[in-house]
């Protein structure tokens, strides 16, 4: 079917009590195999491009093979640009087709950060492209982003926040990390349900890979519509070839090496799903 905006899956998600999986993907292989998972279990998806990766493949090339293949798909679809650093990229990838947008403002002030959500919000309304923000600083590395100290999403300057800027959705700070953990994180799990009771649309967990099922589902349960998973898909991706390299040294076809980092991918994106509660939600 034709790729569709995030908007009525976050949305069922939150009356629904369960979550969307959002897949940052790299390449092709990566994007078949986040459509492929999601077709079998059933399932809404959102696949996820962040700044540094359209960088490397452009933004055109990453819509172009996202909507091939959602084309053929059954489920819900929809592209999403995580983590838009600047106002010019976001306008840029409304442009291009993407169905779903991230502006990240959190290094900036408090009202920094309303402005620039609020442009982005201004452009994206008329083309009914949902978007994302974050309040707060989800700590860790990923791509080019890095924050060293993050800090937590205060529960009134979110509802504030989400009143002054129109957004769709809000991305929550409560001890998640972008990366790989260095030791077991410590979720402010109960800031999320007080976030639920102060702001009406969707939440959105970054930093889901590592987590363990327990916070995750904890997270589901107490109001996140939307888990974010990037760099375990990366790795599951890289493991499938590097198999390849260990049981055949000799081994020079590019697919060979696609087909076994897809195989990893395909099962890691149905366990989150599944996870994710979205199994068996998707809509015509």
């Amino acid at each position: 079917m034709p790729l569709v905006t995030s908007e009525r899956m976050l949305l069922d998600a939150k009356e629904g009590n369960y979550a969307i999986g959002a897949f940052n993907v790299e390449n092709m292989e990566m994007v078949k195999a986040v459509i492929a998972a999601a077709t079998t279990m059933k399932s809404p998806v959102m696949l996820q491009t962040t700044p540094s990766t359209v960088k490397y493949g452009e933004l055109s090339t990453y819509y172009a093979l996202v909507k091939a293949e959602a084309k053929k798909a059954s489920v819900p679809v929809a592209l999403h640009l995580d983590h838009g650093n600047s106002f010019d990229l976001v306008v840029k990838a409304i442009r291009e087709g993407y169905t779903s947008v991230m502006i990240d403002g959190s290094s900036k002030s408090f009202e920094e950060n309303i402005e620039l959500t609020k442009r982005v919000v201004e452009v994206a309304r008329p083309n009914n492209i949902p978007v994302e923000a974050e309040l707060g600083k989800i700590g860790g590395k990923e791509d080019d982003l890095e924050v060293k100290d993050g800090n937590y999403t205060d529960p009134k300057e979110a509802k504030e926040f989400v009143e002054r800027t129109g957004i769709s959705s809000l991305a929550v700070a409560i001890g998640t990390a972008h990366g790989i953990y260095s030791q077991t994180p410590v979720l402010d799990k109960e800031r999320v349900s007080a976030i639920r009771v102060l702001v009406d649309i969707p939440l959105v967990l970054h930093g889901g890979s590592g987590l363990s099922d327990e916070d995750v589902r904890e997270c589901i349960q107490r109001g996140i519509c939307k888990v974010n998973f990037a760099t375990e898909l990366r790795i599951a991706y890289t493991d499938g070839m590097k198999e390849v390299f260990r049981e055949n040294p000799e081994a020079f076809d590019p697919k060979v090496f696609g087909k076994a980092g897809m195989a990893k991918v395909i099962e890691l994106v149905k366990d989150r799903i599944k996870l994710c509660g979205s199994e068996g939600k998707a809509y015509v």
